[in-house]
């Protein structure tokens, strides 16, 4: 049995609870000081309102002050909060993860460094981790496909761990994988972390189409499935030119992790919102409001950032990241600049 400490109660720290509880490990779910009300939830018994299922029976809650005592003992931590709160939430859980064999990371994302340049994720918790001097474990990056109400309801799921470090990330994997729950090890940590966030962004032009065709009753799949394989590529040309491998993108990572989210998620959501006739602030504004955190958002300002960080002929393969940053920007015309973007 393994203690395993989740830092974030929403839906895809709370889901994967179900596939380490049923490994028989020792789960602790701990709650930032935005989770209260979903920690209210379970607590009473009631499903998770981020995924609508119930907390697997035995994990152990925490509140946001007593992060201390979660993470006391823990041999796993998880770090499974937005983006905008990773360097944050490390910075306070640095003692803990410092004891821990290794750091697991859900989140995905890009983060600027003091001198506006972008990183990855795992790269920035390690930044923040030297700026404190501060040892910390092996990284293992979780990428996809993985909706968090399935995993929660322990439906057959295969997914990717990945990190520089092979033993750990081999131990790991077959420490957490289920029945249900299948790991796939792998060393390609920036392949995995440059298709996590970029499928959130081309997940709102996949989802542009499918807004088209609930605004005209007719389907728009061949935009759709030219998005896709636009988004495919583009994927695999940024990842290759920070080191990572073309074989990541064309796996469970990019292409899967691709293809579940464009069939459904926030991120597309978003998207079929936009292509229905919604501007785009507008239907950013509701869906925060209701409580939806749109992660292809963020991320498409800061993909940009780093595309133009890497230069060269980066930028110009990668018009469909500039047409979907000018369409959360406001853009005119939201589907014929997808369109422009991916038929040849």
């Amino acid at each position: 049995m393994t203690t395993i400490t989740i830092l974030g109660a929403g839906a895809m720290g709370s889901a994967l609870a179900t596939p380490y509880r049923a490994q028989g490990h020792d789960v602790r779910l701990w709650g930032t000081w935005l989770d209260d009300h979903l920690l209210d939830a379970v607590e009473a018994g009631r499903p998770h309102p981020r995924t609508n299922v119930r907390l697997a029976e035995g994990t152990r809650l925490f509140r946001s002050g007593e992060l201390e005592a979660a993470l006391d003992g823990a041999e796993y931590v998880v770090l499974s909060v937005a983006s905008v709160g990773v360097e944050k939430v490390a910075e306070l859980a640095l003692p803990g993860i410092a004891r821990a064999r290794a750091l697991l990371l859900t989140s995905k994302g890009f983060a600027p460094d003091a001198e506006g340049r972008i990183e990855l994720l795992p790269d920035a918790v390690r930044r923040v981790a030297a700026t404190s001097g501060t040892p910390l474990p092996p990284i293992v990056a979780v990428g996809g496909p993985c909706k968090a109400n399935e995993v929660a309801a322990d439906r057959w799921t295969a997914t990717l761990y990945a990190g520089k470090d092979e033993a750990i990330v081999a131990e790991v994997a077959d420490s957490l994988s289920s029945t249900t729950y299948r790991i796939e090890g792998a060393t390609d940590e920036v392949g995995l972390e440059v298709s996590a966030p970029m499928k959130n962004v081309y997940a709102i032009a996949l989802g542009i189409a499918d807004g088209l065709h609930e605004a005209h009753d007719e389907p728009f799949h061949n935009l759709k499935s030219a998005t896709f394989a636009q988004a495919v590529r583009e994927i695999a040309a940024l990842g290759e030119a920070l080191g990572g491998r073309t074989e990541t993108v064309y796996g469970l990572a990019g292409v899967g992790d691709l293809e579940v989210t464009g069939l459904s998620g926030r991120n597309k959501v978003y998207g079929s919102r936009i292509g229905r006739g919604e501007e785009a602030g507008a239907a950013l504004e509701a869906m925060v409001a209701a409580e939806q955190t749109v992660e292809g958002v963020p991320a498409a300002g800061l993909a940009v950032r780093l595309v133009e960080q890497i230069g060269g002929s980066l930028p110009d393969r990668m018009p469909l990241l500039a047409a979907v940053a000018a369409v959360i920007d406001g853009a005119e015309d939201p589907a014929g600049r997808v369109a422009a973007a991916v038929l040849p």
